[in-house]
């Protein structure tokens, strides 16, 4: 190697794969800590070159069951930023391809080393070989939607107050110790703290791909049996009354999104599934 660069973290060694100035990077074998905080630190950079991701499937389905992650990793992917194939085998370390340059991440302990070189013979080798392998690999296709485009329907179908609640909420189930919501509990949260039909957030939630409107169904039933919400019929010209939701506990009543977040995930782990 030319030179090594010895990082606590995933994030300062991705900061030495984006050092090349390349307009490519290859990311090969990723683990699953290194894709989250490929992705966290991709979004809202104005310099990341191309992103060609390939990477183990189920390390990938794994970190794509995190609705966060998964939609942001999609925003990445509509915007041509990112694209994700699946790895046929293994290699022997987590690696960082671009024209100019390889790094190799190997971890020790708590700690991660960034092994880089910029010697031309070789990384014209490594680079020919993943970037072959990438060609022929098989796309991985993101079923979550992306949340920009979450963000944009929310605010346009449902309401901007609803959409804002919806980016705090969320942002409280990140914060470490945060609250334990899916997206779907989230998103009835939000309907619910807002006086949103369940028809109206259902259909959206079906439309953009978060779940479907019998996900949406039996998620509100299991938070009214927990008192987490409360329905009320609202009647309409024709065919059976719809329900409005509403927040069910006076807990949950005038308190920001966060903590709104907190006393909902407090009150369902508190009571027998």
């Amino acid at each position: 190697m030319v030179s090594n660069l010895l990082a606590a973290d995933v994030e300062a060694a991705l900061e030495a794969a984006f050092a090349g100035g390349d307009d490519e990077l290859l990311v090969v074998d990723p683990s699953a800590e290194t894709i989250v905080s490929l992705v966290e630190t991709a979004v809202g950079r104005d310099d990341l070159p191309e992103l060609s991701m390939l990477a183990d499937e189920r390390t990938l389905k794994d970190v794509m069951d995190d609705f966060v992650v998964a939609s942001r990793a999609a925003d990445l992917v509509a915007d041509g930023s990112l694209d994700l194939r699946v790895l046929d085998g293994e290699v022997d370390n987590a690696l960082f391809v671009s024209p100019s340059r390889v790094v190799a991440l190997v971890t020790a302990g708590d700690g991660v080393a960034a092994l880089s070189t910029d010697d031309g013979e070789f990384v014209d080798e490594v680079y020919d070989s993943h970037r072959g392998a990438f060609d022929d690999a098989e796309p991985y296709t993101l079923r979550t939607p992306a949340i920009s485009r979450v963000r944009e329907t929310m605010e346009a179908e449902i309401g901007e107050a609803a959409r804002a609640d919806f980016d705090a909420v969320l942002d409280a189930t990140e914060r470490d110790g945060g609250a334990d919501l899916d997206e779907v509990t989230v998103s009835l949260l939000v309907a619910a703290k807002n006086d949103v039909l369940l028809y109206d957030i259902s259909k959206w939630g079906e439309d953009v791909g978060i779940a479907s409107k019998a996900t949406f169904s039996r998620t509100k039933t299991r938070l009214e049996d927990l008192g987490v919400i409360d329905t009320e019929k609202v009647p309409i010209d024709v065919g059976r009354p719809r329900l409005r939701l509403k927040l069910g506990d006076e807990r949950l009543e005038g308190v920001d999104a966060a903590e709104l977040a907190a006393e909902a995930a407090e009150m369902m782990a508190a009571t027998p599934a």
